[in-house]
C-alpha cells in the first residue's frame, strides 16, 4: 500500500469516526445500536467497530455511556483536578499538552495593540475527531484553533480575523501541517502564538496545567490566574480562547457540574469531554487509543 493510500484511509477514518460522533449526539442520550450506527456509516459492524475503538479508545456503546446526561457530574465527582495543585505540581496528565511538551510566548503589548500588523498568519482546514477543524499560525507557531461544525467554517475564519485584524491571511495547509501534528501528540514540541491581554494569558496558563481527562470549574481557574474573586472574568477568558482542544477550556464545567458555554458548540465540548474520558479509562488499563493528529483537507 502506497503512502497516499494510507493517508486517504487514515482520512477516511477521522471523517467516519466524526460523523459518528455527531450521530450519537444528536440521538441525546438515546442509545444506538452497534448495527443501526454502521449502517449509518455504511461498514459492517466489525469493520465499524474495530475503527471506532482504534480512534476512540473503547467501543461505540461504551462511548455512549460516557456521553450520558450526567457526564459533566460525574466528571466533576469523579475526576475533578484542584487546579492551584496541577499548577503547583506541574501536572501533565496522560496528554503532551504541559509545560514540557508545549512551547508558547504571548504577544507583547504593544504587538498586542498593534493588532498583528505585518504579519502574516497562515491557515488550512483539516480533518479532526470533532468535525472540520481550523488551524492558523504565525512564523512563531500556532495562533488558532477551531471548530466548523456547528458555526460554520465563516464563524471560524471570522474569529481569528478579529483577533488579528492587522495581520495578512494566507491560505497554505501544507506549510503549517508539522505544527498542526505537533501539537496533537508529534515528538516535536509544539510552538504556540497567543494574543490576549495579561489576564487571558493567565487563565489559558491555568488551562494548560489541567491533565487530560480531569475537569476543574471556573471559580478555580480565577483562583489559579491570581484573582478568586473573578469569576465572571475567568470564565470571559476562558470563552475567549484561541486555541481550541490545544488549550483545553473545554475541561472547565460550572459548579453544578453543567456543561457551561463552549465556542464552538456544545455538542463539540461534550464530544471532546467523552473522548478524554474514555481515553485516560484506556490508559488506566493499559490499553492504547489511536493517534488524534488532524489531516489537511483537500
Amino acid at each position: 500500500m502506497t503512502t497516499s493510500q494510507l493517508e486517504d484511509g487514515h482520512r477516511y477514518h477521522y471523517r467516519v469516526v466524526a460523523r459518528a460522533l455527531r450521530e450519537i449526539e444528536a440521538a441525546e442520550g438515546a442509545p444506538l445500536a452497534l448495527s443501526e450506527l454502521a449502517a449509518r456509516m455504511g461498514m459492517s459492524p466489525a469493520h465499524f467497530q474495530r475503527v471506532f475503538t482504534r480512534w476512540v479508545g473503547v467501543s461505540p456503546k461504551r462511548y455512549q455511556q460516557y456521553l450520558a446526561l450526567e457526564l459533566a457530574r460525574r466528571l466533576l465527582a469523579e475526576r475533578h483536578t484542584a487546579i492551584d495543585a496541577a499548577v503547583a505540581a506541574r501536572l501533565s496528565g496522560t496528554g503532551r499538552l504541559h509545560d514540557l511538551f508545549l512551547r508558547w510566548e504571548s504577544m507583547t503589548p504593544g504587538a498586542f495593540a498593534r493588532g498583528g500588523a505585518g504579519l502574516d498568519i497562515r491557515y488550512g482546514w483539516f480533518d479532526s475527531p470533532f468535525g472540520e477543524m481550523l488551524a492558523a499560525a504565525t512564523s512563531r507557531g500556532l495562533c488558532a484553533i477551531a471548530f466548523a461544525d456547528a458555526l460554520g467554517r465563516d464563524a471560524a475564519l471570522g474569529d481569528v480575523a478579529a483577533r488579528w485584524p492587522a495581520a495578512r491571511m494566507i491560505e497554505a495547509p501544507a506549510q503549517i501541517a508539522p505544527l498542526v501534528h505537533a501539537a496533537f501528540g508529534g515528538e516535536a514540541p509544539a510552538r504556540l502564538h497567543l494574543i490576549g491581554a495579561p489576564f487571558q494569558v493567565k487563565v489559558w496558563e491555568a488551562l494548560l496545567s489541567i491533565p487530560e481527562g480531569r475537569v476543574t470549574t471556573y471559580s478555580e481557574i480565577a483562583r489559579a490566574a491570581g484573582r478568586p474573586r473573578a469569576v465572571r472574568a475567568a470564565a470571559t477568558a476562558v470563552g475567549a480562547n484561541p486555541l481550541g482542544w490545544l488549550i483545553p477550556c473545554h475541561r472547565v464545567l460550572r459548579k453544578t457540574g453543567a456543561l457551561g458555554g463552549y465556542r464552538w458548540g456544545l455538542p463539540v465540548k461534550r464530544a471532546m469531554l467523552g473522548w478524554e474520558a474514555a481515553r485516560a479509562d484506556a490508559a488506566e488499563r493499559g490499553e492504547q487509543a489511536g493517534p488524534v493528529a488532524p489531516k489537511p483537507l483537500p
